[in-house]
Parts: C-alpha cells; sequence; structure tokens
C-alpha cells in the first residue's frame, strides 16, 4: 500500500497531493489565537469535513467548490482507516489566493473591542449605539491577509486586497478581489438565512478561495464549521451581551480567563467541546453524527 506524507500542514488541516486531486484532513486538533492546543478533540475532524460537505452541496447554486467525495472509497486506499477514517475530502486542486474572506454579521468579538473604540470595525464606520452581539444592518465584509503557520493574520481593507491580488493576477486582481467579496457575502447571506431556521445565529465567519485551471474562482477549504464561524443559539439570544456558543469561542473564553494554561484545555472543556461541535451539526443537517 502507498504511503502519503502531507504536502503541507496547517493548524488543523493537512494537504496531501493525489496526482491530479488532492486530499484534505481535518484533524482533531484545536487551536485559538493562532496557536495549536496540546488537547486532541476526538470526532472534532469528521464532524468538520461532514458539516463542510453538507454546506458545499448546499451553496453549489451560488458558486462553485472544491470538493469531489468524502467517501474513502473513491480515494487510495491509505485513507481508508485511522486516523483517516470519515475526515478526509478528495477535492479539486486549486490555485489559492491569500485573502481570509471574513464575514461579519453580528459584531461580537474584536470587532467590538474596535467598535467601543472609534466606532469602527476593520476601518468600516457602523452606526452610533450598536449593543455586543447586536445584528448589523448589513452584513460587512472584512477581509485579512493568510499568514503562515505561527504568524497573525493581518486585517485589510478591500483596496488592499485588491493590491495583493494584481500583483500576482496583473490586470484581474480588481476582478478576483470583487468576486470573491460578493461570493462571501452571498454565501453568508444564504447559508444564515437557513441557519437561523434551524436554531442558529452565524455571527461571523472565513471563506478561502481558489482558480481552477480556467481561472474561474471556486470556494475551498473548509465551509461554516465550528472552527471557522461564530455558532450562537437563537434560544435566548439577546444584544447587550456575549452569547453562548456552539463553536471554539467557549475554548477562546476558557483561555482568556486561565491565561496561566499552557496551551492545554482540562478535561470538561474538552468534552463540552465536542458536544457543542456535534449539537451544531446535528441541528444544522438534521441528521445525527455519525462518523463513517
Amino acid at each position: 500500500m502507498k504511503e502519503f506524507k502531507p504536502i503541507r500542514e496547517g493548524k488543523v488541516r493537512e494537504v496531501y497531493d493525489n496526482g491530479d486531486t488532492l486530499i484534505l484532513v481535518a484533524t482533531d486538533r484545536i487551536s485559538a489565537f493562532d496557536v495549536i492546543l496540546k488537547n486532541r478533540i476526538t470526532d472534532k475532524g469528521a464532524i468538520l469535513t461532514q458539516m463542510s460537505k453538507f454546506w458545499f452541496d448546499f451553496t453549489r447554486d451560488v458558486i462553485p467548490n472544491h470538493l469531489i467525495s468524502v467517501d474513502a472509497a473513491d480515494m487510495p486506499q491509505y485513507f481508508s482507516g485511522e486516523p483517516f477514517k470519515g475526515n478526509s475530502t478528495l477535492c479539486k486542486k486549486l490555485t489559492m489566493l491569500p485573502i481570509e474572506c471574513i464575514v461579519r454579521g453580528y459584531i461580537t468579538g474584536s470587532g467590538w473591542e474596535s467598535y467601543q473604540k472609534n466606532g469602527t470595525v476593520c476601518g468600516i464606520t457602523l452606526p452610533d449605539g450598536l449593543k455586543e452581539s447586536e445584528q448589523l444592518p448589513e452584513p460587512i465584509y472584512t477581509p485579512t491577509t493568510k499568514a503562515d503557520l505561527g504568524d497573525h493574520d493581518e486585517h485589510i481593507t478591500f483596496e488592499e486586497s485588491v493590491d495583493i491580488l494584481e500583483k500576482l493576477y496583473p490586470g484581474k486582481g480588481g476582478k478576483y478581489a470583487a468576486a470573491i467579496r460578493d461570493a462571501t457575502l452571498a454565501l453568508y447571506k444564504k447559508c444564515a438565512a437557513y441557519a437561523r431556521d434551524c436554531g442558529i445565529i452565524i455571527a461571523d465567519t472565513k471563506f478561502e478561495f481558489g482558480l481552477d485551471e480556467n481561472g474561474d474562482v471556486v470556494l475551498a477549504d473548509e465551509m461554516l464549521t465550528p472552527d471557522s464561524s461564530r455558532f450562537w443559539p437563537v434560544e435566548g439570544y439577546a444584544p447587550g451581551k456575549s452569547q453562548p456558543s456552539f463553536d471554539k469561542q467557549f475554548v477562546r473564553d476558557w483561555l482568556k480567563s486561565h491565561p496561566d494554561n499552557d496551551n492545554l484545555l482540562p478535561d470538561e472543556v474538552v468534552a463540552k467541546t465536542i458536544d457543542k461541535y456535534k449539537e451544531a451539526y446535528e441541528l444544522l443537517t438534521k441528521q445525527p453524527f455519525c462518523r463513517s
């Protein structure tokens, strides 16, 4: 049996070359504040993979995506057992664009901290009088750079994203920057409306895009998972305070309140985290989680 080694490793994901395709593996690692924690969250990778598949299928009418299959039978035998069971995605090869496409529908986190200081979020002026966790009049697009492992993403303006892409694709920077911005907002609006009907508020999220062999923009990486999004329960939602969450904000909050954490979560935080991930998956997909 042929063995594979990752050609790229991120905080959570590993990428394997499979000839004219790639295999993307979501591990059980968890990161917060751009740091990989020492814990492993059992089944986390499988939940991220299956949830992303759900959203990729749900949004094919908005923009093409990289998904081919999450069925191990469609992949080399190496990916049929542990530690790859249920958490591997066979996908198209793309040239990834170096922009993280962040969309915010509610004011929270670093956005709330910035707004309290000067009434802006990532340079965008917002109406006076907003409360913490309040829904914004319209979702806002706040892109960042895509940092290497160990570095921090940097907020950029839309115009700066144009400049970055123009250097890579002369004459096409504005076209690609507008395409990923517009896709980001369209994806968020469609999925946030669906999720709210399922009992989940998507406060904010990020998307990543690449170019296919024809130079067309394609949605890639993960999509609307608890790792890349803030999920809040609709039940009990009230602006003016922080909200309980289905995502790793719970982990971030614990780390912030325990600064001498040595990048290690206690067992009860690990258990609650995976329970929240599973609950979000089952609410959104309307299916019980099963690691296939």
